[in-house]
This record gives structure tokens, sequence and C-alpha cells, in this order.
């Protein structure tokens, strides 16, 4: 029997469990390639890797490699095979042609006509006749791999897709392929548990697709035998007694592997779900070889007789617009079932958002890129024991005041919460005074000023008064359970200390900020207060934002501007909930512009404006900041303004806006546009909050324009604590460009 160069096609990363599965077949010289394997063999090897393999896609044997500079060329290496040692010229056929990185043919369609028009001319020129084209299940199936110049022919004998094992109903779309999952329970170590006799649970099962898979590896039942065709059953040279040699000793194995199969179950909360892995199960003739039944996953455990095994399933991806709470939702139940009923088990699962993962609360191995299809995914591998056991940080305020109320009324309240009283106390008594004297409402009373209570306490004082709590996320090496217990004990001291109800006192977690944070809403409680700041009346939320509508870090820099502002053109860019334009207004303004995105913090702004009755007139304008001051700077004749107050975020990409956004990048370009709608003898104040950004001084040296550094000069005493919260400029234009 001669040999053969041979090719085993693989989904995307899965090219080193392909090569461990050829070799385990006793298939020698084996390659790894981009997307599969290479390999040599007879044709026993070539139907063996057909029949065993439960990663590949195909099995190729290689005909011919050749080079393709033109269309002709590939033409004419077609037409050097003597199509007739493969093919009757009454038989059938079909091609498959893809190309990558090839300036000859980039066309697969126009490709495969060329190919197939090759075949044809060759049989119509030897025998007067032509083979039809079958492209369901022709006698041969050709295939052709053209990469750059470089062209590989080859037969496939597989037909169609190896995945296909002929027990799925076609007609059922299932979320993995049969091949994919065969690797997830391969790369989970599913052999040698099941030869240990270890039980394995798909908790969402679905179609039963991991069941099956899980089960035909432990029973040693070749993935292949259901199939009823191959690409090779038609071929000229196809060598029946071989094959059925092979399907007889699959045929003995599978049937003294299956007296030894472990526990196998499935669970899932879908009834219609169940009856279609059930009739899968029955397809493969593994009636009561698998145990399946309707159950929800909080529900889902191991029965006392099964040995500790693996836990393996494919959990929604959550990709739908619209699925992400409940998604995440289910991982966090997923996490809770794991570690109450699961203790000493492995555990396995693939998913398309590593956030996600961290739902679960259990550490896992380093994480394995897979694709299924063209998603990338990522694979979890966790040993269910108690020391991979952690809290997942919250990922909203509500999930956050759960985890915290959950330790207070555990009992898990931090007994050393005096100390952080006692500090507390010390400011109040400092920063009322303070604020008193200064005609301040709305102050800072301590920033993480001891570093185990890292929080950040606000004071508004209204017609009542209101605290608003900022966490900051505790770092990793700080254990989560005792990050509770501090915030349960900081939130129970607050109240009596400021002497607040305790629904005055609101929590926010102050992580690193995202591009869009600012504009996220997380509730829908629409309630507002009124607060009092140099004599502007202002609205702040508590409950619906992560900023409460007023930083007040930028408050001696709004006085600033309320101090110059009368009968000056006022312009405030990125305004959020418009506090500068109030200030500006109260000042005396003649006339003011505030522009932001948002239409909702638009009219916030209105309505802070309403608040204060001021004279002079007011635009508003909601439009992508970038964009606007562009457009205006190129006008012929720009708009002017005396007064321009600029505090972009530090980035954006918000899919309001065209590009992405970066203060450090983009400010000159930003600051060069604003200055061009500033008058002579105007001043531009530009601030930012990015910790390490660095100003262009060079870029920014014009004519004509000072330009000073007021940081210092505009953070406020209550701030001192953390005097780069944020940098300040004042750019005054001298004379007329």
């Amino acid at each position: 029997m001669p040999n053969y160069s041979l090719f085993a096609t693989t989904p995307k990363a899965l090219e080193d469990i392909l090569v461990a599965e050829l070799k385990s077949l006793g298939i020698q010289n084996v390659k790894a390639t981009v997307a599969g394997a290479a390999f040599e063999g007879d044709l026993e090897t070539a139907y063996r890797a057909c029949l065993w393999s439960r990663v590949a896609n195909r099995i190729l044997l290689v005909l011919s490699t050749f080079t393709v500079k033109t269309q002709q060329d590939l033409y004419d290496g077609v037409q050097k095979i003597n199509w007739f040692e493969h093919l009757n010229p009454e038989g059938s056929f079909a091609v498959t042609f893809s190309a990558k990185n090839s300036e000859a043919i980039n066309n697969t369609h126009f490709g495969a006509l060329k190919v197939k028009d090759a075949v044809v001319d060759q049989m119509r020129a030897k025998f007067n006749t032509r083979p039809n084209i079958d492209t369901e299940q022709p006698n041969i199936r050709i295939n052709v791999y053209l990469q750059g110049e470089t062209v590989r022919l080859s037969l496939d004998l597989s037909g169609e897709s190896l995945h296909r094992r002929g027990y799925r109903d076609v007609t059922i779309q299932a979320p993995i392929k049969e091949n994919l999952a065969a690797a997830l329970l391969l790369r989970g170590g599913w052999p040698k548990i099941a030869a240990q006799h270890g039980t394995l649970i798909d908790p969402m099962c679905g179609s039963g697709t991991l069941l099956l898979e899980a089960a035909m590896i432990a029973a040693d039942y070749a993935p292949g035998l259901l199939r009823d065709y191959y690409g090779f059953l038609g071929w000229k040279k196809h060598d029946a007694q071989c094959w059925e040699k092979l399907c007889a000793e699959a045929g003995k194995r599978k049937y003294v592997g299956l007296t030894k199969l472990p526990v196998i179950v499935g669970f899932d909360q879908d009834r219609h779900t169940v009856n279609i892995a059930l009739k899968h199960i029955a397809n493969a003739g593994l009636q009561n070889k698998i145990h399946v039944e309707r159950r929800d996953i909080a529900e889902a455990a191991p029965a006392e007789s099964w040995q500790p095994g693996l836990l393996i399933c494919n959990p929604p991806y959550g990709e739908r617009l619209g699925d992400e709470k409940a998604t995440a939702d289910l991982y966090t139940k997923l996490g809770e079932t794991l570690k109450n009923h699961f203790l000493g088990w492995q555990a396995v699962m693939i998913i398309s958002n590593p956030e996600l993962g961290f739902r679960l609360g259990i550490r896992s191995q380093k994480p394995v890129t897979l694709f299924n299809g063209a998603l990338e995914c990522k694979l979890l591998r966790m040993a269910i024991e108690e020391k991979a056991f952690f809290i997942p940080k919250a990922q909203n305020q509500e999930e956050r005041l759960a985890q915290v109320t959950a330790s207070s009324q555990e009992g898990q309240g931090d007994s050393d919460a005096g100390m952080f009283a006692n500090r507390l106390k010390k400011n109040l008594k400092k920063w009322a005074k303070w604020a008193k004297q200064n005609q301040v409402s709305c102050y800072r009373v301590y920033d993480a000023d001891l570093p185990e209570y890292a929080a950040a306490v606000d004071l508004y004082q209204g017609g009542q008064t209101w605290v608003n709590v900022q966490e900051y996320e505790p770092p990793k090496t700080i254990d989560r359970h005792k990050a509770d217990q501090r915030l349960a004990g900081l939130l129970a001291e607050i109240p009596k200390v400021l002497n607040v109800p305790r629904e005055n006192v609101f929590l926010k977690i102050r992580r690193k900020q995202r591009s869009t944070d600012q504009y996220e809403k997380f509730g829908d409680s629409g309630q507002f207060y009124e607060v009092e700041e140099g004599g502007c009346k202002l609205l702040v939320n508590f409950a619906d934002y992560l900023d409460t509508g007023l930083f007040l870090d930028h408050r001696p820099v709004r006085l600033l501007i309320q101090r110059q502002a009368k009968a000056k053109r006022f312009l405030n860019l990125f305004a959020y909930t418009g506090s500068a334009t109030v200030h500006a207004a109260v000042g005396g303004a003649k006339a003011t512009t505030t522009v932001d995105m948002s239409n909702t913090y638009l009219n916030w702004a209105k309505n802070n404006l309403v608040l204060n009755k001021t004279d002079g007139e007011h635009e508003f304008i909601q439009a992508d900041c970038l964009e606007w001051l562009a457009h205006e700077a190129k006008q012929p004749v720009p708009r002017q303004y005396d007064l321009i107050f600029l505090d972009p975020p530090t980035f954006s990409n918000s899919k309001r806006m065209d590009d992405v956004f970066d203060i450090q990048n983009d400010h000159v370009t930003l600051i060069t546009n604003a200055l061009k709608l500033l008058a002579p003898q105007g001043v531009l104040y530009f601030s930012t909050n990015f910790k390490r950004f660095k100003l262009d001084a060079a870029a920014l040296a014009l004519p004509g324009l000072t330009v000073t550094d007021i940081s210092a000069e505009t953070i406020p005493e209550d701030f001192a604590r953390h005097s780069k919260i944020h940098y300040c400029w004042r750019l005054v234009k001298q004379c007329v460009e």
C-alpha cells in the first residue's frame, strides 16, 4: 500500500491537540501547521484518521503542490493530474477553493470554476463525456488551497466536515460544534478522569453535544462510526476491505468501552432542549448510558453516590443586546452552585467575555484561547476548592450595596470601625468650621485618611444634609471579605457621626474611569436635591449616576469664572450639568453658550439655570464638542467669547463620537481650536483630571498667548490631601492673531 502526503485541518488554536491526537493513533512524522497538521501514511493511516479524529475538520490526501502566478497556471497545474485514476467519466465531483494573499486569484468562486473546467476539459477530451457536479455527496471532493503563489491540491477524504458525527438533528442549530466540544473535554483532562471512573456533569447541557462527546471519549467510541458518507467511498482507489476492517475493529472497541462507561449527566432548565438532547443520545445509540433531566442551574448537584469528576459547560455568552445583566446573574448563580455542591471537582467552561468569568468567584488556571467559529473565546479550567474562592467585585452600585449589606447582616461588621469614626469626628470639627467661615455648603470631610478605609465622604447641605460616599476600589491584595467588613463598618458609623438619616447616605464605587462613565446611568430614581454654591442654586442627584452632577474639586474654578463673567460672553465646553454656566450667569455674563453631547445633561443644565433667575442670553447646544469646535474654528468669522471653560474627559470612545479622544494626545488641537473662538484679551481656563498629564507648552507657545499654571490655587482646601486631583491653566490672548 503506497504512502501518501496527508493533511488534517482543524479549528484555529486546536493544532496542538490535533498533533497529539494523530500521534496517539500511531501516526508518525506529524507536524503542526497553521490550522492543521501535516503527516504521512498509507490509506489505512488516512482512514484511521477519518474514523478516529475527534478534533479534525477534514483529512486531505495531497495530490500535488505547484506555483500559480496566473490563472492559466492554476488550470495547467490541475490538468497535470490524471483524473481518470480517481474518478470515472460519468462520476461526480465538487470543488472547494480557498485563497489567501494571492495576487493571481482572489475570487474563490472563480478559482473553483477554473479547477472544475480543468477536470471537465480533461475528461471530455479523453472520453467524450464529462463528470457531473454534485455539491452534496460527490464521488470525490477536490480541495484547493492557494496561499500566495503556492497551491496545495488535494482530495478531501472526509467529504464533509468531520465534526458532523451523525447523531445531531441537522435542523437544530447548536451553540458548539462536536469537534470543539471534544477539544474542551481533552483540554479539561476528561480522558484521565473518565479512566478513574470520575463523573461528568454538564449543568447547561442544551442539545447534549458535550455529553455525547464525553461518552464517546470515555467509551473508546470512534466519532466517525455513525457517518454513512465519506469522501473516499466513491473514490476509484478506495480500499473497501481496509475500511471495513477498521470499522469492525472500532465496533468491538465501542462494545467493550460502553461496559465501562462512568456516570455522565446533563441538566437543563428548558424542557424542549432536554427532549432534543435525549433524541441525539438515542441517535448515537447511547440510551440509558447518559442521564438528562430538567433542572435549574441553582439545583444542579451530584448524587452522593457519584464520584467527583468533571463539570463542563458552554454557558450563554450574552452577545445579544440586553442580555448582559441576565447573563452576569447566571454566571454568579453558576459560581454559587459550584462552590456549594461541587467541592473536590474539576470544572471547565468556554466563555467569550473574560469579565463574566470573574463573576464565578473561583480562580482558574491561565485561560486558553479558543475559537467558537469566528468568535474568540477563553477556556477556563478550575479546581473547585475553598482556597480558590473569592468574592467577585461588584459591577454596579446595587451589587456592591448587596455585598456590604450581606456582610452587615451576617454580623461581619468591622470591629475597628471606631478608628474611622474618631477620624471622621476630628475632620468634621475642622471642615464644618472652615465651611461656615467660607460659606461653603458642599465639601469633602474625609478622603481615605486611613488607608484601611479607602473611601471619600462628601457632605451636601441644602434643605437636608446628604452624604455621598465613594468607595475606592481596593487593591487585589486586600481580601474581599475584609473590604466588605470595613465598608459595612464605615457606612454604619457615618450616620451617627454626621447626624444624618441612613437613607441620606449614598454609596458609589469609584474605579479607574472608563471612557463613558460620566454618561452612564445606573439608577432611575429621578430624585434631585437643591444645594447652593457661591450664591448659585444647583441640582444634584445621588442615586442615578456615578457623579452627583457637581464636581466639588472645581469649586474654586467656578467661583473664579463667576467673579470674571460680568458683561462677558461665556463658552462652557464639555459642560456636563452646566454648573460653570450657572456661575457665569449669576456673575453677570451677558451671554452664555453651553455645549455637551448628552441631552440628559443639557436638560439638567437648563434646569440649573432656571433655578437662578438671571439676565442674559443663554444658548444650549447638543453636540460632540470636538466636532463642534473644529467646525466653528474653520468658519470665515468664528464665534467670539471673552471667557471659555474647557474641561474635557481624559479619554473617550463613546458611540456618539466618531473618533477616539485622548486628552494627552489631542489637547493641543483641542486648545488651539478653542483659542480661535477666544476674543482679544479673552481668558480660557483649561482643566484636566488626568494625573499623568503633561501640557505641551512648546506647541502652545503662540504669539500673543500667555499660559499660566494655576493648578495650586484652584485646589480647594478640603481636597488638599490629594493635590493632583486636577490640573488647571489660564490662557490669556493678548492680541488679535
